[in-house]
């Protein structure tokens, strides 16, 4: 009889024979930046995560630069908003100006930027609308120009959210013709249409005005379809492609792992963060080991890059 409990028996060969790691730079952080000036306002739904005015950013970025992590994601929220979501790709944006302060003074931590239009438009949709009906390729040339106006203020890599058609195609070519050839485009390319971001949109001020987002992110029950996404914006000149959510679509993400040969990255969202908040918070929980077992799932699903609420408190307990 084999006894694979002899590889168990303490802390010392179980630390050997561990097969999936984590590591700091596995993780990007999730940062909101707001209009404003002395703000950092607590997102109730999301505890320990804020919206920071740009003149306070410091003080995250400071924890960000001694983590060690692999750097972060930035969502913006501006103070205007209309139907075209014009503070999405305006010079003066809060998101083009939180890039610039990031540069001048936190040089050394890597900007990810989510391409997106749901933080800036009146109407919460991630594209151009027409009556109740969100436009696919009427869309992609404000994309384009917020992923350039983004790449301008000197991000290193962006990250289009929106699950419009051919939106990769358009950011790359967008974004070569203006000279960031250099710049990476990580996809959210198997983005489901899930209950879990609800913290997240408190966090963004972005819930749709109408409606819901079912007619271009994803059906929750549509696995094959995530590999056909995968596989286009992969075509499409992708350089990273996403999972989200995490938990509920690990299978998705290994499948994914076996399937293509290119860096996977997963994002641990809003919902997932607070339920085991919430849960912590309570006692039924120990929150350090189940956040320490979910980030691990997911690395050992095939994640090259973990997108989490948690990395700050993750670099810890690594």
């Amino acid at each position: 009889m084999y006894r694979f409990r002899r590889l168990r028996r303490d802390e010392r060969v179980r630390s050997m024979m561990q097969e999936t790691r984590l590591h700091p730079k596995d993780f990007i952080y999730p940062i909101f930046v707001i209009e404003g000036e002395n703000v950092k306002s607590p997102v109730a739904s999301m505890p320990g995560v804020y919206q920071y005015s740009v003149d306070r950013l410091g003080e995250i970025l400071e924890r960000v630069k001694e983590s060690g992590i692999g750097g972060i994601m930035l969502f913006g929220i501006p103070a205007h908003k209309d139907p075209e979501g014009s503070q999405a790709y305006a010079e003066d944006g809060i998101t083009q100006r939180a890039v610039r302060f990031m540069k001048e003074n936190y040089p050394e931590i890597y900007i990810v930027v989510d391409i997106c239009l749901c933080e800036y438009t009146s109407h919460g949709h991630c594209g151009m609308v027409c009556g109740d009906e969100i436009l696919n390729d009427e869309t992609l040339p404000y994309l384009v120009r917020m992923a350039v106006s983004l790449a301008k203020a000197g991000a290193d890599m962006v990250a289009p959210s929106d699950m419009m058609d051919g939106r990769v195609t358009a950011i790359r070519e967008g974004l070569d013709q203006s000279g960031f050839t250099q710049i990476p485009i990580m996809a959210y390319s198997a983005k489901f249409a899930s209950a879990y971001y609800g913290p997240f949109r408190d966090a963004a001020h972005s819930s749709p005005g109408f409606g819901d987002r079912k007619s271009y992110q994803m059906d929750c029950a549509n696995g094959q379809e995530a590999l056909r996404e995968i596989a286009a914006d992969i075509e499409e000149g992708a350089d990273i492609v996403m999972v989200k959510p995490a938990l509920a679509y690990l299978d998705v993400l290994k499948e994914s792992a076996l399937t293509y040969d290119v860096p996977l990255a997963v994002y641990n969202v809003s919902g997932e963060y607070a339920m085991v908040k919430a849960a912590a918070a309570n006692g039924w929980i120990d929150e350090q080991r189940i956040v320490m077992e979910n980030l691990t799932a997911m690395k050992r699903a095939g994640a090259k890059i973990i997108i989490t609420y948690h990395a700050l408190d993750a670099v810890k307990w690594i």
